[in-house]
């Protein structure tokens, strides 16, 4: 927070010498991130989405950048928001899985996060929404470099109101700063009440620069709309979140216009893994892809992006190369003249991919796909995935739940080595490994040097360069049990 008062205190001293409007030129982009929990690849409507809309998110798309082959990290939730934060695989830095309430790590103090990286360089910070990167004390939002935070700790679901194990969950709880502040919230209003903040803080930070962290809980289930938006899709109560989460792009796309800072904002949207298959009717769509939450088939870490960044970023730019969450701290890092960590880091600038640069190509010699705890399954290069042998679950044959009651995975199937061409096969159906034996072979030997560097449980390979996560005392926890 002070920080934050620094911040401010230097705006106002800038303003005082009639310098504002020179030094509101040349300042550095604000920064707006957006990430929805458990939206698919294809639930967006610039990738094919039926049954409600989308323009706000298309907005994005069609004033800015639209990446199809953009990647989670992980398909879990604690895994996947520790990438997009420090820019590493989450093996390196020991936060695997779903983190509840019973865990005592979590993001370790050592990393450097994105909201630390941007409030050395003078930005105020501010994440709004499910966190999930540990509950305990030092692991909240302000110990990791956020000015403000309002919202959850972990998952919606992790409360005594779930549908097949509610005895397994205590309360929920509300926290802003460090201080629970309520428990068992009406969801109904989380998609408003943190886009209602965020828009507040862009207000108050208007003369910048700011970076504000929109977690949105949903649309992982349960599902709770605003009264606002309840009943007004063809997709049910589905399609009446995905509308919310929309309008809640466009209500901080209004406060950017409003305030001035629409063109000098990097306004990013994506998703932290696949829909999750097995609620039916309450899950999203992967689109064509392959599986879904909870595999590394592409339906499970494919998710949508879009940017929009007018000053830089031309309108109507669509790439196909790889890129993942990893890459967005880099990116940012270059884009604001910030430094880098010194410990290593796995992401890479994919500034050329956003910024329509001509032949612009991935960084990426490869990109890794780890599950579980530690389990390498994946791996992408060029347009060749390749699946190393492990169990995943599946719907395939399965009846699918009903009004936010699951239906029950299959958890007996089982790959092999298998290589599919993507460019070819996005669904991942056509097993192409004995035709393709050098592919198998110069990617299998690429995967052996990453397992010796970040390990692999498969193969029972303990890398060289992981990391610890943050572990607190069992006496110092917080947050935690029945209330």
């Amino acid at each position: 927070m002070r920080a934050f008062l620094l911040g401010l205190s230097f705006c106002c001293g800038c303003s005082s010498l009639n310098l504002g409007s020179d030094t509101r030129e040349s300042r550095p982009p604000n920064v707006v991130i957006v990430f929805a929990d458990d939206l698919g690849w294809g639930d967006v409507g610039v990738q094919g989405a039926t049954g409600y809309a989308t323009p706000n998110i298309d907005r994005l798309s069609r004033e800015g950048v639209r990446l199809t082959d953009f990647y989670a990290a992980q398909p879990v939730c604690s895994a996947s928001r520790a990438a997009l934060l420090t820019g590493c695989y989450p093996n390196r830095i020991g936060i695997h899985g779903a983190l509840g309430p019973g865990a005592k790590h979590g993001l370790g103090a050592q990393e450097l996060t994105l909201a630390e990286m941007l409030r050395a360089k003078g930005y105020a910070t501010a994440c709004f929404g499910k966190w999930h990167l540990g509950h305990r004390a030092p692991f909240l939002p302000m110990q990791h470099g956020f000015d403000e935070y309002y919202g959850i700790p972990y998952s919606n679901d992790m409360w005594p109101f779930h549908p097949e194990n509610p005895e397994a969950w205590g309360d929920l709880p509300t926290i802003e700063g460090a201080q629970v502040v309520g428990y068992n919230t009406d969801q109904t209003k989380f998609t408003g009440d943190f886009t209602h903040r965020a828009v507040d803080f862009i207000e108050r930070n208007k003369d910048g620069p700011f970076f504000v962290y929109v977690a949105h809980p949903m649309p992982h289930v349960p599902l709770h709309a605003g009264k606002a938006y309840r009943g007004t899709t063809e997709r049910g109560l589905f399609g009446d979140v995905i509308s919310e989460i929309d309008g809640s792009v466009g209500a901080i796309l209004e406060v950017l216009e409003r305030t001035g800072n629409d063109r000098r904002t990097l306004f990013i949207f994506t998703s932290d893994n696949g829909p999750w298959l097995s609620y039916g009717d309450h899950a999203g769509s992967a689109g064509p892809l392959r599986e879904g939450k909870g595999t590394t088939f592409e339906g499970g870490v494919r998710v949508p992006f879009v940017a929009r960044y007018p000053e830089k970023i031309p309108a109507n730019h669509v790439s196909s190369e790889p890129a993942m969450t990893i890459d967005i701290l880099p990116t940012i890092a270059k884009l604001v003249g910030a430094e880098l960590p010194e410990h290593p880091i796995d992401g890479l600038d994919i500034w050329p991919l956003l910024d329509g640069s001509p032949n612009a190509v991935s960084p990426h010699a490869a990109l890794y796909f780890w599950y579980h705890h530690g389990d390498l399954e994946a791996m992408r290069s060029g347009p060749w995935k390749l699946h190393f042998p492990h169990g995943y679950r599946t719907m395939s044959g399965r009846q699918a739940g009903k009004g936010g009651i699951p239906g029950k995975y299959d958890y007996s199937a089982k790959t092999d080595v298998e290589l599919y061409d993507l460019e070819q096969d996005i669904a991942e159906q056509v097993d192409v490994a004995q035709t393709h034996p050098q592919v198998v072979r110069k990617l299998s030997e690429m995967a052996d040097r990453m397992r010796n560097r970040l390990g692999d449980r498969l193969q029972e390979v303990k890398g060289s360069q992981v990391r610890d996560a943050g572990l607190d005392a069992p006496t110092q926890s917080s947050q935690s049990g029945k209330h």
